[in-house]
């Protein structure tokens, strides 16, 4: 078994539950390999606004009995909503064990005031034309289903996988435009309030940088995502890193990151049902 790594705080987000793309038995392989004090969930963990395709497989489930297990033991953990979990949001301040829901939280690390939220308050598409984001988030997952299946393929003949999504957002000047946009708006933001770090999710790009404004620096810092970086935000001696599930993850027993589950289908109703029971036990 992988010796498990004791680290003061991880920051996941974007996992989109319930998403042919999401990469759940790759991130239960990472969350049995940590003990961390402090678990940031920072949104989009269960995709609700795609829940309908009644789509939700058994390692799926595991990530989220995992992630309770957790807080009813060892690790403090925070669920900050985000726009695909949005209606957990008039759940904000429900606290269940170790589990807080929250839409946007404050901590200190070591001296430093760090604001953690997910970042779709500054997605103008988000705010003006929902119906629009939508659309683009069921084109987003049909277009990695669609890499999921070449990928097997270029295995299969020994080619190195490719990402579609990636090469598009690298490519057109208006995403990489918006990326950039995105982290200075947040930070510039950040500056003003007076925090040191200000960490987010939402655009599925993980970064680390210093930003320097007249309020002061301050550090943006991105978890990325598991649908196609597998990565996460690790605060350990105060210090930060981002973690890559490709690049760093060491296997142990025998594991192939390529795994799948046989999926199945639950019902809505049914998935809902399983997930109080699960939440009441582990209170």
């Amino acid at each position: 078994m992988t010796k498990r790594r004791r680290i003061d705080l991880v920051v996941l987000s974007d996992i989109h539950l319930g998403t042919t793309g999401s990469h759940a038995v790759e991130l239960l392989k990472y969350l049995k390999s940590i003990r961390p004090k402090t678990l940031i969930l920072n949104g989009d963990i269960i995709d609700i606004w795609q829940f309908r395709k009644r789509y939700f497989p058994k390692s799926h489930l595991k990530v989220i009995k995992h992630l309770l297990g957790m807080a009813s033991k060892h690790t403090t953990v925070y669920y900050i909503t985000g726009n695909h979990d949005e209606m957990f949001r008039r759940f904000s301040g429900l606290k269940i064990g170790k589990l807080k829901i929250v839409n946007q939280l404050e901590l200190d690390l070591d001296g430093n005031r760090s604001w953690f939220f997910h970042g779709d308050v500054f997605d103008v598409v988000m705010q003006y034309s929902k119906w629009l984001a939508k659309l683009g988030a069921i084109g987003y997952d049909s277009l990695i289903w669609l890499n999921t299946k070449i990928n097997w393929l270029n295995r299969q003949l020994g080619f190195e996988p490719v990402s579609f999504s990636k090469k598009i957002k690298n490519s057109v000047k208006g995403a990489v435009k918006y990326i950039n946009s995105f982290e200075d708006t947040a930070a510039a933001l950040g500056a003003r309030k007076g925090y040191k770090n200000i960490v987010c999710g939402h655009i599925h790009h993980p970064e680390i940088k210093e930003l320097e404004f007249p309020q002061g620096n301050i550090t943006y810092l991105n978890s990325g995502d598991w649908i196609e970086n597998l990565t996460s935000l690790e605060y350990n001696n105060g210090e930060w890193k981002i973690f890559s599930f490709r690049d760093d993850f060491v296997e142990e027993d025998g594991f192939t990151p390529n795994e799948r589950e046989q999926l199945v289908d639950f019902d809505p109703k049914e998935l809902f049902q399983i997930l109080l029971n699960e939440f009441q036990t582990e209170a």
